[in-house]
């Protein structure tokens, strides 16, 4: 049984029994006041922990580095944009009941077997997501090392992964759910303090530096790297294939209850929606701000040096950068914030990935998802298989970039079906009743266009 939630009125409510299976014993109402949604956020917390990662930590870093500041607009619009798809996905499993991966096997189309085109096309690009994962590995153990030079990496690499198996494969959201919080906590305070500190510096921050990044320029020589940070940084193809699956656990769906087609249904998950949003919104805004913080981090203390440093090698330079100007603790607070980073990524990816593959392989037939006892069985196995299959790919390829960037190859596919999928979501399978206004479809088209765009620009240059 999943543990009990917070209501909107601020006491404890019975747990959701089964929040993949819709009732009307469940069903509760969604809340009015401002307080009370906010009492309501968490899958958001979730998706800030996995999008906050080594894409901002390095990309968003070595674009600061290479153009200075004069394209801090494209991490802020990229941050912004891309929004629209996560809600829709959001809102599908709110007024459904359906994750990811069953939403997207009701769409028509071409089948191979038990299974829509999209799903097979999902499995067959986890290869190379796998890969990316176990960069993410390195990058902790990476950090960790840093720290405490005695240890050898590859010890780091199999302590994390273990640790962190063994904290998700308790299967309760709430946990995940609280991690995540910590860790955003963690990594936004010092990341922030990290940038409130270089004020005190010759790398102070200027007004001027600051206006010359919003007037919207894009040098040629910065054409590349700025299309890379965009379609890495802000919300990406896996959080937002995940992000149902946190909505649902954290009992939307349930409170919405089953679709009877009656009026106060449409209220109901009218209601429960506005909370999802709110949720993405507050989301939205701790990656920005942990992104922007690492943007202007490499713009004031790389750009004028001209240092670019590839990889993880980023983290080594801009802790030596913060000992030289600010002192040894300032390198403790640096490297602290920095595992958090990516430590947050490897956590809720753990949890997300056992639950989309759990989800995934009911729909193939190879288990049976709907079953609260087998899901349970399943996640919790996953949960332990996968964080070992990373720690393994680390320590015989001992290559973290290599695996990252490619990893990225397959998200840049990946956004294929997240398209394909929000456009029937928009369109085939959304309830009259709950038809959204103009101003949100002309976002949702901004979105699937700036994605649509980025993401046959990475393939073009994969080939």
């Amino acid at each position: 049984m999943i543990p009990s939630d917070v209501s909107s009125t601020g006491g404890r409510q019975p747990a959701v029994d089964d929040p993949y299976a819709l009732s009307a014993a469940q069903i509760r109402p969604a809340p009015e006041t401002f307080g009370g949604r906010m009492r309501q956020l968490g899958p958001g917390f979730i998706l800030s922990a996995a999008i906050v990662g080594s894409g901002e930590l390095i990309a968003t870093t070595a674009l600061g580095a290479k153009a200075g500041f004069v394209t801090f607009w494209v991490i802020l619009v990229s941050c912004l944009m891309k929004v629209a798809l996560q809600l829709e996905f959001g809102k599908n499993a709110v007024y459904s009941g359906l994750p990811t991966m069953q939403s997207l096997n009701r769409m028509p189309g071409w089948r191979l077997g038990r299974a829509h085109w999209t799903l097979w096309l999902w499995f067959s690009l986890q290869s190379l997501k796998v890969l990316q994962v176990g960069g993410i590995v390195g990058g902790v153990a990476i950090v960790l090392n840093m720290a405490v030079p005695l240890v050898p990496t590859g010890v780091w690499a199999v302590l994390s992964a273990v640790v962190t198996a063994w904290l998700i494969a308790r299967n309760y959201y709430t946990w995940v759910e609280r991690g995540s919080l910590l860790m955003i906590v963690l990594f936004t305070g010092l990341i922030v303090l990290s940038l409130v500190m270089l004020q005190s510096t010759q790398y102070a921050i200027t007004g001027d530096q600051l206006g010359e990044g919003l007037r919207f320029n894009l040098p040629p020589e910065t054409v590349g790297v700025a299309l890379a940070a965009f379609g890495i940084t802000g919300v990406g193809g896996d959080e937002i294939m995940y992000y149902s699956y946190w909505c649902i656990e954290k009992g939307y769906a349930a409170y919405t209850g089953p679709n009877d087609g009656t009026p106060e249904w449409a209220d109901r998950a009218r209601g429960w929606i506005r909370v999802m949003y709110l949720d993405a919104f507050c989301s939205m805004l701790v990656y920005t701000t942990v992104t922007a913080a690492f943007y202007l981090l490499g713009a004031s203390l790389l750009h004028e040096q001209g240092q670019v440093p590839d990889g993880y090698a980023m983290v080594e330079t801009l802790s030596r950068l913060f000992t030289v100007t600010l002192g040894p603790g300032a390198k403790a607070v640096f490297l602290v914030g920095a595992f958090f980073v990516l430590y947050s990524t490897l956590f809720t990816a753990t949890a997300s990935w056992a639950r989309i593959f759990a989800d995934a392989f009911g729909q193939f037939g190879w288990v049976r998802f709907q079953d609260p006892v087998a899901r349970r069985r399943v996640i919790a196995t996953l949960s332990w298989a996968f964080p070992i299959l990373w720690c393994l790919l680390y320590l015989f390829l001992q290559v973290p970039v290599l695996m990252v960037l490619l990893g990225g190859i397959a998200t840049s596919v990946l956004l294929i079906v997240v398209i394909w999928g929000a456009l029937e979501f928009r369109y085939r399978q959304l309830p009259a009743s709950l038809k959204p206004s103009r101003f949100y479809d002309i976002c949702f088209w901004a979105s699937v266009g700036s994605i649509l765009f980025v993401g046959l620009y990475g393939v073009w240059q994969l080939l």
